[in-house]
Protein backbone atom coordinates (compact mmCIF):
# COMPACT_ATOMS: atom_id res chain seq x y z
CA UNK A 1 0.00 0.00 0.00
CA UNK A 2 1.20 3.64 -0.73
CA UNK A 3 2.90 5.37 1.96
CA UNK A 4 0.69 7.68 3.85
CA UNK A 5 1.78 10.98 5.54
CA UNK A 6 2.10 9.63 9.22
CA UNK A 7 4.83 7.35 7.20
CA UNK A 8 6.74 10.61 5.87
CA UNK A 9 6.62 12.65 8.42
CA UNK A 10 9.37 12.31 11.94
CA UNK A 11 7.54 13.50 14.97
CA UNK A 12 7.99 13.20 18.70
CA UNK A 13 4.45 10.72 18.75
CA UNK A 14 2.68 14.18 20.41
CA UNK A 15 0.32 15.09 17.61
CA UNK A 16 -2.74 17.43 18.63
CA UNK A 17 -6.53 15.67 19.55
CA UNK A 18 -7.49 17.38 16.30
CA UNK A 19 -5.37 15.02 14.23
CA UNK A 20 -8.16 12.02 12.79
CA UNK A 21 -7.55 8.68 14.11
CA UNK A 22 -6.67 5.88 10.88
CA UNK A 23 -10.23 4.36 10.12
CA UNK A 24 -11.25 1.41 9.10
CA UNK A 25 -10.93 3.08 5.38
CA UNK A 26 -7.53 3.74 5.16
CA UNK A 27 -6.09 0.49 3.61
CA UNK A 28 -9.04 1.11 0.72
CA UNK A 29 -7.70 4.55 0.77
CA UNK A 30 -4.17 4.36 -0.37
CA UNK A 31 -5.24 1.60 -2.66
CA UNK A 32 -7.16 4.05 -4.05
CA UNK A 33 -4.11 6.53 -4.82
CA UNK A 34 -2.20 3.93 -6.24
CA UNK A 35 -4.82 3.18 -8.49
CA UNK A 36 -4.80 7.01 -9.50
CA UNK A 37 -0.83 7.09 -9.42
CA UNK A 38 -0.84 4.08 -11.74
CA UNK A 39 -3.08 6.00 -14.03
CA UNK A 40 -1.77 8.73 -14.29
CA UNK A 41 1.41 7.97 -15.08
CA UNK A 42 0.11 6.15 -18.08
CA UNK A 43 2.14 8.08 -19.98
CA UNK A 44 5.62 7.10 -18.87
CA UNK A 45 4.94 3.48 -18.64
CA UNK A 46 2.79 3.22 -21.99
CA UNK A 47 6.08 5.23 -23.07
CA UNK A 48 8.16 2.12 -21.22
CA UNK A 49 6.15 -0.44 -19.75
CA UNK A 50 5.22 -1.38 -23.48
CA UNK A 51 9.11 -1.56 -24.69
CA UNK A 52 10.19 -3.34 -21.73
CA UNK A 53 7.60 -5.94 -22.34
CA UNK A 54 9.03 -6.26 -25.42
CA UNK A 55 12.47 -5.95 -24.60
CA UNK A 56 12.36 -8.56 -22.02
CA UNK A 57 9.48 -10.53 -21.29
CA UNK A 58 8.53 -11.55 -25.31
CA UNK A 59 11.94 -12.73 -26.78
CA UNK A 60 15.59 -13.98 -26.14
CA UNK A 61 17.92 -11.97 -23.61
CA UNK A 62 20.94 -10.74 -26.02
CA UNK A 63 23.12 -7.80 -26.68
CA UNK A 64 20.18 -6.32 -28.25
CA UNK A 65 17.61 -6.32 -25.67
CA UNK A 66 20.16 -4.24 -23.01
CA UNK A 67 20.37 -1.34 -26.39
CA UNK A 68 16.67 -1.31 -26.42
CA UNK A 69 16.04 -1.08 -22.35
CA UNK A 70 18.80 1.48 -21.97
CA UNK A 71 17.18 3.56 -25.15
CA UNK A 72 13.45 2.81 -23.55
CA UNK A 73 14.63 4.12 -19.99
CA UNK A 74 16.36 7.15 -21.22
CA UNK A 75 13.07 8.17 -23.29
CA UNK A 76 11.65 8.42 -19.84
CA UNK A 77 14.19 10.76 -18.79
CA UNK A 78 16.00 8.25 -16.38
CA UNK A 79 18.96 10.10 -17.26
CA UNK A 80 21.95 8.48 -19.39
CA UNK A 81 24.11 7.91 -16.21
CA UNK A 82 21.34 6.51 -14.29
CA UNK A 83 20.15 4.45 -16.72
CA UNK A 84 23.79 3.07 -17.97
CA UNK A 85 24.19 1.74 -13.79
CA UNK A 86 21.16 -0.01 -14.07
CA UNK A 87 21.06 -1.56 -16.83
CA UNK A 88 25.07 -2.58 -16.58
CA UNK A 89 23.96 -4.66 -13.43
CA UNK A 90 21.14 -5.94 -14.48
CA UNK A 91 23.02 -7.39 -17.51
CA UNK A 92 25.79 -8.34 -14.87
CA UNK A 93 23.41 -10.35 -12.62
CA UNK A 94 21.63 -11.62 -15.84
CA UNK A 95 25.19 -12.81 -17.06
CA UNK A 96 26.21 -14.26 -13.86
CA UNK A 97 23.29 -16.40 -14.44
CA UNK A 98 21.86 -15.01 -10.71
CA UNK A 99 18.68 -14.09 -12.05
CA UNK A 100 16.60 -15.85 -15.28
CA UNK A 101 13.87 -15.45 -17.38
CA UNK A 102 12.05 -12.41 -18.63
CA UNK A 103 9.72 -11.89 -16.24
CA UNK A 104 11.98 -12.26 -13.32
CA UNK A 105 14.31 -9.50 -15.50
CA UNK A 106 11.54 -7.21 -15.20
CA UNK A 107 10.70 -7.84 -11.53
CA UNK A 108 14.19 -7.52 -10.86
CA UNK A 109 14.41 -3.97 -12.65
CA UNK A 110 11.35 -2.74 -10.74
CA UNK A 111 13.38 -3.50 -7.63
CA UNK A 112 16.15 -1.72 -8.62
CA UNK A 113 14.37 1.04 -9.55
CA UNK A 114 13.17 1.26 -6.62
CA UNK A 115 16.05 0.68 -4.94
CA UNK A 116 17.47 3.74 -7.10
CA UNK A 117 15.05 6.25 -5.64
CA UNK A 118 15.45 5.22 -1.73
CA UNK A 119 18.11 7.82 -1.47
CA UNK A 120 19.06 9.86 0.99
CA UNK A 121 16.76 10.74 4.08
CA UNK A 122 13.40 10.12 3.08
CA UNK A 123 11.36 11.26 5.69
CA UNK A 124 10.47 15.19 7.04
CA UNK A 125 11.58 15.84 10.60
CA UNK A 126 8.97 17.66 12.59
CA UNK A 127 10.13 17.28 16.03
CA UNK A 128 11.32 20.99 16.08
CA UNK A 129 9.42 23.65 17.38
CA UNK A 130 8.34 24.82 14.97
CA UNK A 131 10.11 23.47 12.05
CA UNK A 132 11.02 25.44 9.35
CA UNK A 133 10.68 24.12 5.86
CA UNK A 134 11.81 26.71 3.24
CA UNK A 135 10.17 25.78 -0.05
CA UNK A 136 12.10 26.88 -3.16
CA UNK A 137 12.00 26.15 -6.92
CA UNK A 138 10.42 27.90 -10.12
CA UNK A 139 7.97 29.94 -11.39
CA UNK A 140 4.95 27.84 -13.07
CA UNK A 141 6.19 24.84 -11.39
CA UNK A 142 3.23 24.22 -8.78
CA UNK A 143 5.37 25.47 -5.28
CA UNK A 144 3.02 28.16 -3.85
CA UNK A 145 -0.31 25.24 -4.14
CA UNK A 146 2.04 22.41 -3.10
CA UNK A 147 2.60 24.61 0.05
CA UNK A 148 -1.10 25.53 0.16
CA UNK A 149 -1.40 21.35 -0.36
CA UNK A 150 0.88 20.42 2.35
CA UNK A 151 -0.47 22.94 5.01
CA UNK A 152 -4.12 21.37 4.82
CA UNK A 153 -2.44 18.30 5.12
CA UNK A 154 -0.27 18.88 7.94
CA UNK A 155 -3.52 20.53 9.95
CA UNK A 156 -5.72 17.97 9.21
CA UNK A 157 -4.20 14.63 9.00
CA UNK A 158 -1.53 15.51 11.70
CA UNK A 159 -3.71 18.18 13.51
CA UNK A 160 -0.60 20.46 13.60
CA UNK A 161 -0.76 23.99 14.06
CA UNK A 162 0.74 25.91 10.42
CA UNK A 163 2.01 29.40 10.10
CA UNK A 164 3.04 30.27 6.13
CA UNK A 165 4.94 33.07 5.35
CA UNK A 166 4.71 34.60 2.14
CA UNK A 167 7.94 36.08 1.25
CA UNK A 168 7.59 35.81 -2.40
CA UNK A 169 7.14 39.59 -2.66
CA UNK A 170 7.84 40.10 -6.40
CA UNK A 171 4.60 38.35 -7.18
CA UNK A 172 1.31 39.98 -5.89
CA UNK A 173 -0.59 37.18 -6.99
CA UNK A 174 1.63 34.68 -5.53
CA UNK A 175 0.42 36.29 -1.79
CA UNK A 176 -3.22 35.90 -3.32
CA UNK A 177 -2.88 32.37 -4.08
CA UNK A 178 -1.02 31.38 -0.67
CA UNK A 179 -3.58 33.40 1.04
CA UNK A 180 -6.59 31.94 -0.66
CA UNK A 181 -5.02 28.52 0.89
CA UNK A 182 -4.38 29.74 4.27
CA UNK A 183 -7.79 30.24 4.50
CA UNK A 184 -9.04 27.26 3.17
CA UNK A 185 -6.32 25.50 5.67
CA UNK A 186 -7.77 26.99 8.58
CA UNK A 187 -4.02 28.44 9.12
CA UNK A 188 -1.80 31.95 9.74
CA UNK A 189 -0.34 33.89 7.16
CA UNK A 190 2.14 36.31 7.58
CA UNK A 191 2.84 38.71 4.44
CA UNK A 192 4.48 41.85 3.53
CA UNK A 193 4.05 44.59 1.01
CA UNK A 194 4.61 43.82 -2.67
CA UNK A 195 8.66 44.45 -3.09
CA UNK A 196 9.32 44.29 0.16
CA UNK A 197 12.32 42.25 1.18
CA UNK A 198 11.68 38.24 1.30
CA UNK A 199 13.61 37.95 4.72
CA UNK A 200 11.36 40.26 6.60
CA UNK A 201 8.57 37.83 5.63
CA UNK A 202 10.37 35.49 6.65
CA UNK A 203 11.58 36.53 9.96
CA UNK A 204 8.08 37.93 10.94
CA UNK A 205 6.36 34.60 9.76
CA UNK A 206 9.33 32.81 12.29
CA UNK A 207 8.34 35.23 15.31
CA UNK A 208 4.33 35.02 15.00
CA UNK A 209 5.00 30.92 15.38
CA UNK A 210 6.77 31.03 18.11
CA UNK A 211 4.25 33.43 19.71
CA UNK A 212 1.48 31.42 18.66
CA UNK A 213 3.07 28.22 19.86
CA UNK A 214 2.55 26.77 16.02
CA UNK A 215 4.00 23.67 15.08
CA UNK A 216 4.97 24.18 11.41
CA UNK A 217 6.46 27.04 9.72
CA UNK A 218 6.31 26.85 6.02
CA UNK A 219 7.99 29.79 3.65
CA UNK A 220 6.90 30.50 0.15
CA UNK A 221 9.99 31.87 -1.77
CA UNK A 222 10.07 33.81 -5.20
CA UNK A 223 9.83 31.40 -8.05
CA UNK A 224 13.04 32.16 -10.46
CA UNK A 225 15.29 31.07 -12.58
CA UNK A 226 18.20 28.75 -11.69
CA UNK A 227 20.07 30.94 -14.39
CA UNK A 228 19.33 34.17 -12.65
CA UNK A 229 22.13 34.69 -10.16
CA UNK A 230 21.05 37.94 -8.02
CA UNK A 231 17.92 35.69 -7.46
CA UNK A 232 19.34 32.53 -6.25
CA UNK A 233 21.90 34.92 -4.05
CA UNK A 234 18.95 36.19 -2.41
CA UNK A 235 17.54 33.08 -1.91
CA UNK A 236 20.49 32.32 0.12
CA UNK A 237 20.18 35.60 2.00
CA UNK A 238 16.53 34.66 3.21
CA UNK A 239 18.15 31.22 4.29
CA UNK A 240 20.54 32.99 6.29
CA UNK A 241 17.53 35.52 7.49
CA UNK A 242 16.05 31.96 9.12
CA UNK A 243 18.85 31.11 10.68
CA UNK A 244 19.35 34.27 12.47
CA UNK A 245 15.80 33.32 14.34
CA UNK A 246 16.50 29.47 14.76
CA UNK A 247 20.12 28.74 14.71
CA UNK A 248 19.51 24.99 12.42
CA UNK A 249 16.86 26.28 10.29
CA UNK A 250 15.61 25.95 8.08
CA UNK A 251 14.87 22.36 9.24
CA UNK A 252 14.07 21.15 5.77
CA UNK A 253 14.12 23.14 2.03
CA UNK A 254 12.15 21.37 -0.58
CA UNK A 255 12.97 21.79 -4.32
CA UNK A 256 9.47 21.71 -6.03
CA UNK A 257 10.29 20.20 -9.83
CA UNK A 258 8.04 20.29 -12.70
CA UNK A 259 8.26 16.85 -14.12
CA UNK A 260 7.05 17.54 -17.44
CA UNK A 261 10.60 19.67 -17.73
CA UNK A 262 12.48 16.39 -17.86
CA UNK A 263 16.03 16.62 -17.75
CA UNK A 264 15.95 20.50 -17.20
CA UNK A 265 14.76 19.48 -14.23
CA UNK A 266 17.84 17.73 -12.80
CA UNK A 267 19.73 20.35 -13.88
CA UNK A 268 17.00 23.11 -11.46
CA UNK A 269 18.04 20.10 -8.53
CA UNK A 270 21.98 20.96 -9.00
CA UNK A 271 21.90 24.56 -9.38
CA UNK A 272 19.15 25.03 -6.25
CA UNK A 273 21.55 22.49 -4.41
CA UNK A 274 24.97 24.94 -4.80
CA UNK A 275 22.92 27.69 -3.70
CA UNK A 276 21.14 26.33 -0.63
CA UNK A 277 20.81 22.39 0.59
CA UNK A 278 18.24 21.20 -0.69
CA UNK A 279 16.39 17.90 1.95
CA UNK A 280 14.46 16.52 -0.69
CA UNK A 281 11.87 17.10 -3.94
CA UNK A 282 8.42 17.76 -4.40
CA UNK A 283 7.77 16.08 -8.10
CA UNK A 284 4.90 18.29 -9.82
CA UNK A 285 2.74 17.32 -12.58
CA UNK A 286 3.46 13.66 -13.29
CA UNK A 287 -0.23 13.15 -15.03
CA UNK A 288 0.68 15.05 -17.87
CA UNK A 289 3.90 13.79 -18.45
CA UNK A 290 5.85 10.57 -20.17
CA UNK A 291 9.08 12.02 -18.26
CA UNK A 292 8.14 10.55 -15.32
CA UNK A 293 11.52 8.63 -14.97
CA UNK A 294 13.29 12.21 -14.18
CA UNK A 295 12.57 11.15 -9.97
CA UNK A 296 14.66 8.22 -10.70
CA UNK A 297 17.35 10.47 -12.49
CA UNK A 298 17.50 13.36 -9.59
CA UNK A 299 17.54 10.16 -6.79
CA UNK A 300 20.49 8.63 -8.72
CA UNK A 301 22.42 11.31 -10.13
CA UNK A 302 22.24 13.66 -7.12
CA UNK A 303 21.34 11.57 -4.19
CA UNK A 304 18.31 14.34 -3.20
CA UNK A 305 15.34 12.13 -2.17
CA UNK A 306 12.07 12.81 -3.82
CA UNK A 307 9.27 13.60 -0.93
CA UNK A 308 6.35 14.42 -2.15
CA UNK A 309 4.94 13.96 -5.24
CA UNK A 310 1.68 15.92 -7.34
CA UNK A 311 -0.69 13.97 -9.96
CA UNK A 312 -3.21 16.16 -10.06
CA UNK A 313 -4.90 19.40 -9.13
CA UNK A 314 -6.98 17.77 -6.03
CA UNK A 315 -5.83 18.11 -2.61
CA UNK A 316 -5.53 14.32 -2.59
CA UNK A 317 -3.09 14.17 -5.39
CA UNK A 318 -0.79 15.62 -3.52
CA UNK A 319 1.02 12.28 -1.94
CA UNK A 320 4.11 10.93 0.36
CA UNK A 321 6.41 9.27 -2.34
CA UNK A 322 6.88 5.53 -2.75
CA UNK A 323 10.03 4.18 -3.96
CA UNK A 324 8.26 0.84 -4.36
CA UNK A 325 4.69 1.66 -5.52
CA UNK A 326 6.21 4.03 -7.91
CA UNK A 327 8.62 1.80 -9.79
CA UNK A 328 5.31 -0.78 -9.83
CA UNK A 329 3.01 2.36 -11.41
CA UNK A 330 5.99 2.71 -14.10
CA UNK A 331 6.42 -0.60 -15.43
CA UNK A 332 3.13 -2.73 -14.26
Amino acid sequence: MARDWTDLFITDGATSAAAPAAGEDEPERRRGFFRRLRSNLSKTREALGAEIQATLLDGDVDEETWERLEEALIMADVGATTTARVVGELEEEATGGSITGGEVLGDRLAEMLAELARTGEDRIDLRQSPTVIMAVGVNGTGKTTTIGKLAWHLQQELGLKVVLGAADTFRAAAVEQLAGWAKRAGCEIVTGREGSDPGAVAFEAIKQARASGADVVIIDTAGRLHTQDNLMAELAKVRRVISKQIEDAPHETLLTVDATTGQNGLRQAKLFSEVVPVDGIVLTKLDGTAKGGIALAIAGELGIPVKLIGIGEALEDLRPFDADEYARALLS
